[in-house]
């Protein structure tokens, strides 16, 4: 007897653990349903412009739902600047960067800070508006600078063990970030001048990777900066003969 009422609880804990995880399982599709479609609006008209009601048409989720799960279009905003930088951090922890030499930190860093851009291209345009339109309000009390954190050590890193030429991290960090981000950012005027070119394409977001990632790596290396040194050297004193 004892034994049947065993195998009944256990059924009914098994049932009540189903019923329970199911409306877990809708609110997480909801909530994020309302996050795609806030990614777009914010990256469209940024925080000051951006309207709920917009979201609200774009899901077909009510506005006061949006309102249950996020309180309020900042508390939205707050986490939609968090879910567009947790893949790119929880990439980075897991590169463990710290154990690499600082070139091959930076240049891991570079690939999964693009691979992360090219899958969410939204994200510069929503930094961009929140440098114009809030100054940055968000983005300090959001995860982004610890982004730049983890490239500024890597590049003091560099500087100090001799790999790299010196640099300002600070400086460098923000002409980098530059680098890779611009061409999200400028797409719409970018797109103009070579005419056929679909900018978002995989293949060009991948030649724009590879491009990048030279460029900084060949702007960062003390090994560049010599070479250069050399042939001004030998520039200067035919100059000097003419």
């Amino acid at each position: 007897m004892n034994s049947v009422k065993s195998g009944v609880t256990v059924a009914t804990t098994k049932a009540e653990k189903v019923k329970n995880a199911k409306p877990l399982r809708d609110a997480q599709a909801t909530q994020a349903v309302i996050l795609a479609a806030a990614e777009v609006e914010f990256a469209q008209n940024g925080f000051t412009a951006a309207r709920t009601e917009a979201i609200a048409a774009k899901t077909g989720v009510a506005k006061s739902m949006i309102y249950y799960y996020f309180k309020d279009k900042e508390g939205l905003y707050r986490a939609v600047l968090e879910r567009s930088h947790a893949d790119l951090l929880q990439t980075a922890q897991n590169l463990e960067l710290e154990q690499l030499s600082p070139e091959v930190a930076l240049e891991k860093f570079l690939r999964a800070l693009l691979d992360c851009v090219s899958r969410n291209p939204r994200l510069p345009t929503i930094m961009f508006f929140e440098a114009v339109q809030n100054q940055g309000k968000y983005y300090k009390n959001s995860r982004s600078p610890s982004i730049d954190t983890v490239l500024i050590r890597i590049l003091e890193r560099g500087v100090t063990t001799g790999v790299f030429r010196s640099l300002d991290p600070f400086q460098s960090a923000i002409n980098i970030m530059g680098t890779c981000l611009f061409y999200f950012i400028g797409t719409g005027n970018i797109q103009q001048f070579p005419q056929g070119k679909r900018l978002l394409s995989q293949s060009m977001l991948e030649q724009h990777s590879q491009e990048a990632i030279a460029l900084i790596l060949a702007g960062v290396r003390k090994v560049g900066l010599e070479k250069i040194e050399e042939m001004s050297f030998f520039i200067s004193p035919m100059q000097e003969i003419k």
